[in-house]
């Protein structure tokens, strides 16, 4: 019997290494007919280093993640994936990935662009896709090619 994924969460940014993942995910939901979850996770320790709580700020990131993620949407269903649906979550992005949303929405396979971070930087702040990986109930894939396996090139 072949393997197939029902349910395929990818975590979108706006960062070209989520592009990366978001293309192969529409791919992946595709092949398998599988609902395509879109997730953005809003850091809200961000908003600590701000003396005041700022809920303009707070909104801001909101608006802005629903139209990233609206138009990721209709990327997927003109690319041909049928059930497409959003998620809007605040927290830890590396929990809120890994476990929070899986759980809440019975996701069978996690998509991610690999980390832009250097290796002094992973030492301090910790990859997202390495926790993902650790601590993730379901299976993850990080992507780190474009459609055709080839390491994307630097934009100038």
């Amino acid at each position: 019997m072949e393997q197939q994924y029902s349910k395929i969460m990818v975590a979108v940014d706006g960062s070209q290494e989520a592009e990366l993942a978001f293309k192969k995910a529409v791919n992946v939901a595709k092949r398998n007919q599988a609902e395509l979850v879109l997730a953005h996770v809003i850091d809200t320790r961000a908003f600590q280093t701000v003396s005041s709580f700022d809920n303009v700020l707070a909104e801001q990131a909101t608006d802005m993640a629903k139209q990233t993620l609206s138009d990721y949407e209709k990327d997927a269903r003109a690319a041909g994936v049928t059930e497409v649906s959003q998620v809007i979550e605040y927290g830890a992005p590396k929990l809120t990935i890994a476990t929070q949303i899986p759980e809440k929405y019975d996701v069978d396979l996690i998509m991610l662009g690999a980390t832009g971070l250097n290796a002094v930087e992973r030492l301090f702040i910790g990859s997202v896709s390495e926790y993902v990986i650790r601590n993730a109930s379901c299976d993850v894939l990080i992507v780190r090619t474009d459609l055709n396996n080839q390491l994307p090139t630097e934009k100038d």
